[in-house]
């Protein structure tokens, strides 16, 4: 399910509700719009995550405008479990397959008793033990983001999620600063973490744009996630750094254009450029008339196009042999 032909390209509704089941199920609409694969959206408890001592992040102040503590920011944005199963059921009429990131043990089980198909984990659970054991005991693919990384994490959290059944693990690179600046994406990290762990990767991109997760698919990423809002003057910490309803649309069609471009990796001439062959190249022409039993030589000689006589490439073949007919000037020469 995660190693396929074509990316499995995830459009990150994340929190850009605001809190309001009606606007979820906008941004369902333009992700299917777009031609996203999976709508995804975050599945938590605000008293289960976030201590009411927690501050703000600095990209959450500014993006915001707004200097209150992380839980009363995180808990206007958080939807009920009975919320996430009209979501789900909306998606699944539309076609488009319905994700969620549970932040917490209560959101785990629930995500699981509705059967999504992959559970993703967010960057910042990579961490968190409990957490990562209980969604070891699950038997569904998992996608793990890995933001604020080392090597070292990721591979403390890959050996607890492999510890109970054997499934099916697909890693993120990712930075975790809302936009990313385009020095600190480290796009071959990507490439390293596919070396090293064996496992399909992909790119969850906070950058500004669409040019980075065009990239990575290029470089080999299986899966892009990117965060898409319906419109970036909205309230909220994730707003600004998402993409409006036409760049999403634009980068799911770059994407798929890319993945055509890639092609099989042998190089030989493609079935639209054969009948130029002819066109564009050349072959041995007379210079100049040639008269039967004269010599061929540089001075009688020239090459020009089409290239449906002799190849130039047998130059030195036809230097110094007898003409043996009247050539006109331009006529392609015939041995």
């Amino acid at each position: 399910m995660l190693n396929r032909n074509s990316a499995i390209i995830i459009a990150e509704a994340g929190d850009n509700h605001n809190g309001d089941i009606e606007l979820a199920y906008k941004l369902i609409d333009v992700a299917v719009d777009a031609g996203a694969d999976y709508v995804k959206f975050q599945t938590f408890r605000t008293e289960d995550i976030i201590s009411k001592h927690a501050t703000m992040a600095e990209y959450q102040i500014k993006n915001t405008g707004k200097k209150e503590s992380q839980f009363e920011m995180i808990k206007k944005l958080e939807l009920p479990f009975e919320s996430f199963i009209k979501l789900k059921k909306y998606a699944e009429n539309k076609n488009i397959g319905f994700m969620s990131s549970p932040f917490d043990f209560k959101s785990i089980d629930f995500l699981a008793s509705i059967e999504v198909d992959i559970i993703k984990i967010p960057s910042g659970e990579i961490t968190n033990l409990p957490y990562l054991e209980k969604i070891s005991l699950l038997t569904k693919p998992i996608i793990l983001s890995t933001g604020m990384s080392s090597l070292d994490d990721i591979k403390n959290a890959m050996d607890v999620l492999n510890s109970n059944s054997s499934k099916e693990i697909a890693l993120l690179h990712c930075n975790t600063e809302y936009p990313t600046p385009y020095d600190d994406v480290n796009l071959n990290a990507m490439i390293m973490l596919k070396n090293t762990f064996n496992v399909p990767v992909g790119y969850s991109d906070h950058t500004l744009g669409i040019e980075i997760p065009i990239a990575a698919v290029a470089l080999g990423a299986s899966i892009i996630e990117k965060h898409f809002t319906l419109d970036k003057k909205m309230v909220g910490p994730d707003h600004k750094a998402s993409l409006n309803s036409m760049e999403l649309k634009k980068m799911v069609k770059c994407i798929r254009n890319i993945e055509q471009a890639m092609g099989d990796g042998i190089k030989c001439p493609s079935k639209s450029e054969i009948k130029n062959i002819n066109i564009a190249r050349k072959s041995i022409v007379a210079a100049t008339d040639i008269q039967k039993g004269e010599i061929f030589s540089k001075d009688n000689l020239a090459i020009k196009r089409p290239g449906q006589g002799i190849s130039p490439m047998k130059w030195y073949e036809v230097l110094g042999k007898n003409s043996k007919k009247f050539f006109k000037k331009d006529e392609m020469i015939e041995l």
